[in-house]
């Protein structure tokens, strides 16, 4: 058996009141899985169960040692997880709406999210 990989899918995610990074980056992880129908996959390497597969996250947001990296592994829907949290996305000012959440700040995280499946090595 081998870990192949089979798509590599992006998604953005912002909080828009707030400056929550986990939020922006549980958005993005949302954003990448809508835009995938894993069935082909499931077609050509006759796995079963979608838990089969490793997910590899890669999420780039303004201050990366703000993420809470287990609630952020929450938004992924299945398999096991792997997480990579590095510097990007952007910030811009918005709003201060206190009902809202706290301070001006908007945050745009990135995800990229690499689905792997073991396979036999000659698939």
């Amino acid at each position: 058996m081998s870990l192949q990989r089979f798509i590599i899918e992006i998604g953005t995610g912002a909080d828009l009141h707030g400056g929550d990074v986990t939020k922006a980056a549980q958005r993005a992880i949302k954003d990448a899985v809508s835009h995938s129908c894993l069935c082909g996959l499931f077609d050509i390497t006759g796995i079963q169960n979608p838990n089969e597969m490793v997910i590899e996250v890669k999420i780039a947001c303004p201050f990366p040692e703000k993420l809470n990296q287990e609630e952020v592994l929450k938004a992924v829907p299945f398999g096991s997880t792997r997480l990579e949290v590095v510097l990007g996305g952007m910030t811009v000012r918005g709003l201060d709406l206190p009902e809202l959440g706290e301070g001006d700040t908007i945050v745009v995280a990135v995800a990229a999210l690499t689905v792997y499946v073991n396979t036999k090595a000659d698939c």
